[in-house]
């Protein structure tokens, strides 16, 4: 596997927030995560990223524990982390968005190679490369969002709630675009609340819920 996450619990000062959970993550497909607000789906994948310590558990990701990490080893590690409300950079343009995605990256062909690539799943990148972020629609945002992140070259991508807020049209360009990154190779861990549109209802699967 992997990924592995062990009786995984997190407090929130006093509040639990997660309880034991477990799961386990291939080396290819989509896991997808469903749950009411307030499930602890977020707090999850805050904490396979570093953002949240553990209380209880442990996380191993190929083949090494990261849960004592900080996240910035984590992303070096080869996850990445798109959260919940797509937190661009509003006044910085749409190709330096992506870039940042590379910050810890020294192969300049490889960022140059991955940011075509970026442009090859999202051509409305590319006509929007010069463009400041915070003039993009919700949709185009999440499409930085994800780009920026697929710049890290990850070896696991980690989404939270990326239909929220998004069109039926523009969620299933999102979902056929998700397909596509697990079908390269890259698994990807999807966070789906219960009231809102879903991409795992959109693409092709997903392989696990």
């Amino acid at each position: 596997m992997l990924l592995e996450v062990r009786d995984l619990h997190v407090h929130y000062q006093k509040v639990a927030a997660l309880k034991g959970i477990s799961l386990q993550v291939p080396s290819g497909g989509i896991v997808t995560i469903i749950g009411a607000n307030g499930a602890g789906k977020s707090t999850t994948l805050r904490a396979i990223s570093g953002l949240v310590r553990p209380s209880k558990g442990e996380i191993h990701f190929d083949g090494q524990r990261i849960d004592n990490l900080p996240p910035e080893q984590i992303v070096g590690r080869g996850i990445a982390h798109v959260p919940e409300g797509r937190r661009v950079f509003p006044d910085l343009s749409v190709e330096e968005n992506l870039r940042i995605g590379a910050f810890l990256r020294a192969d300049k062909d490889g960022i140059e190679s991955d940011l075509e690539d970026v442009f090859r799943r999202f051509p409305r990148l590319k006509e929007r490369r010069t463009q400041r972020a915070r003039t993009l629609s919700g949709g185009e945002q999440q499409m930085v969002a994800i780009g920026r992140a697929l710049m890290s070259g990850p070896k696991l991508l980690l989404l939270d709630e990326p239909s929220m807020g998004l069109s039926p049209v523009v969620v299933q360009e999102i979902a056929r675009i998700v397909a596509d990154i697990a079908d390269t190779g890259v698994p990807v861990i999807l966070v789906e609340g219960n009231r809102h549109r879903r991409l795992g209802g959109q693409g092709r699967r997903p392989a696990h819920q």
